[in-house]
């Protein structure tokens, strides 16, 4: 199990990232360059959808409104526009404070629907679509590892625990990464959950670097730079399924 980010930090990670994304956008030569990890989407296309989910993330915690006309992204000061949505996603998340309910399209996670939870999905969000944008002008950098090891964490208790069914034959399944942390999912007709360990041993395992298990739960990348062990069948079924 893990500890997730402090609230102050994650606002701190996010302002981060955000620099490192604006970066990323005003150095690049051709904002209708393609994004390979966002098929038939330009560098373009990418500012304009984090920009305008930073400012539609920015309503939801202010007033909760799930409903708004999209805003678009100008074609000049695209970078200042980036910075300002971020500016008024972090206002409303530091006004709010963590604890504060928040509507969320989580609920059936292990997340709980409050503040702190979505300022957490928003870092991991920006934190993805920056790697995103290097890998677009060629200069991709691995996600910092303080942050790829909460966004395992992220992913694992918000984005993946569901109570849809597991199609198959349950299963255990245990991650260990090489920065340290480890995490164990039960998976049944109840769902899929990250539980604690109690002796059982697991039907697979996969070990490897925190970007790396990023990449996979993102769609952006296979299981070969993991080290896999036990039924590999369960992983792949896994990398295979939509919960309803």
């Amino acid at each position: 199990m893990h500890t997730p980010l402090a609230f102050p930090e994650l606002l701190r990670l996010i302002e981060e990232r955000t620099t490192a994304f604006c970066s990323t956008i005003a150095a690049a030569p051709d904002l209708g360059a393609p994004v390979p990890t966002c098929p038939g989407w330009t560098l373009f296309d990418l500012v304009q959808h984090l920009g305008d989910g930073r400012r539609k993330w920015a309503g939801l915690v202010t007033d909760g409104l799930t409903e708004r006309t999209p805003v678009q992204a100008p074609r000049e000061g695209l970078v200042e526009w980036m910075a300002e949505s971020t500016r008024l996603l972090l206002d409303a998340l530091e006004a709010a404070g963590p604890e504060q309910e928040c509507w969320g399209w989580w609920g059936e996670s292990q997340s709980p629907l409050i503040v702190a939870t979505a300022a957490r999905r928003q870092l991991h969000e920006v934190a993805a679509h920056t790697y995103d944008a290097q890998l677009a002008v060629g200069a991709p950098q691995p996600i910092p590892a303080e942050i790829a090891v909460d966004g395992v964490d992220e992913f694992l208790m918000t984005c993946f625990s569901t109570s849809s069914p597991w199609p198959h034959a349950p299963a255990l399944v245990d991650y260990h990464l090489t920065e340290g942390g480890q995490w164990r999912i039960r998976l049944s007709a109840e769902g899929a959950r990250v539980v604690e360990p109690d002796g059982t041993a697991p039907d697979a395992t996969a070990e490897g670097a925190a970007h790396d298990f990023l990449m996979v739960f993102y769609g952006r990348g296979g299981l070969e730079p993991l080290k896999v062990d036990g039924d590999v069948r369960v992983l792949e079924q896994l990398g295979e399924w939509v919960p309803e």
